[in-house]
């Protein structure tokens, strides 16, 4: 059985698709279904600049569907097989595109009931969700209280990026170019407010020794979060979940968690302080 009480899938159904953006470019994604009946769906929102295809994002979706949860996993504007110029993205363009993936899910299958956001995927979710009402739960694994942090990641490019207008900057190896409208949308992020006003379930997944996003953002998410909200804690894992149990772990309690929110209930009106 799985952890929601539905029977267990032993094989999943997986399918590519694609559907516009918030900028019209086309999305490219992947589906992952449960072989029996749908509990509910589900979006997965990849760290920044990496992918649908991203370890974590595939493990722990196709974990998901084992437990019944279809989720959409799909590639920002300009990463990965998706259309668009990533240069011309910014972090509320994410959130647009997530809120435009939901769309997509809506009318073609069921309305989402589930955000899971990787990192920077993390506070995209957060935002999105206060955009799409059938939401009832949302998670996070290694997120950045604020969507700012990113400009830690840019530390020795800021500068030129204040002052060129643009600059290219080397992430993991790779090469992007990053606009001064990048960092001034995240200047203009308010996280605070954001989180404070979300009215749904909260799941916050952190490691104690992730080198990227310090554990520190995972406290000030929960401080500041009203209750249903829950942290548990990664031991040992990194930022990326490149160990398959981290992830598989990561999938399992997830949705042990999230089953108690995917019914049929109306979203809160409020949540308790």
């Amino acid at each position: 059985m799985a952890a929601n009480g539905a029977p267990l899938a032993t094989s999943l159904r997986s399918e590519r698709l694609t559907f516009p953006g918030a900028g019209g470019d086309r999305l490219a994604g992947r589906l992952e279904h449960p072989a029996g009946p749908v509990l509910a769906y589900a979006l997965f929102a990849h760290c920044f600049t990496c992918g649908k295809d991203v370890r974590a994002a595939s493990v722990i979706s196709r974990a998901l569907a084992r437990e019944s949860i279809s989720v959409l996993r799909f590639d920002f504007t300009g990463l990965g097989s998706s259309e668009g110029d990533f240069a011309n993205t910014t972090f509320s363009s994410n959130v647009e595109d997530l809120v435009a993936a939901a769309q997509h899910i809506e009318q073609a299958f069921e309305p989402v009931r589930l955000l899971v956001g990787h990192s920077l995927g993390g506070a995209a979710v957060l935002r999105a969700a206060a955009e799409l009402p059938t939401v009832s739960a949302v998670a996070t694994i290694g997120a950045p209280f604020d969507a700012a942090h990113v400009r830690t990641l840019l530390a020795g490019d800021v500068a030129a990026i204040e002052r060129d207008g643009e600059a290219s900057v080397s992430i993991a190896g790779r090469t992007f170019q990053i606009r001064r409208a990048f960092l001034d949308d995240l200047r203009d992020s308010s996280a605070e407010l954001t989180i404070a006003s979300l009215r749904r379930a909260l799941m916050i997944f952190h490691s104690p020794v992730d080198a990227i996003v310090e554990v520190d953002n995972a406290r000030w998410l929960f401080d500041v979060a009203r209750h249903p909200k829950s942290f548990v804690s990664l031991d040992q894992a990194d930022h990326l979940l490149s160990r398959h149990a981290d992830a598989t772990y990561v999938a399992r309690v997830l949705s042990a968690w999230a089953s108690r929110y995917l019914t049929d209930e109306p979203v809160m009106d409020a949540a308790p302080t």
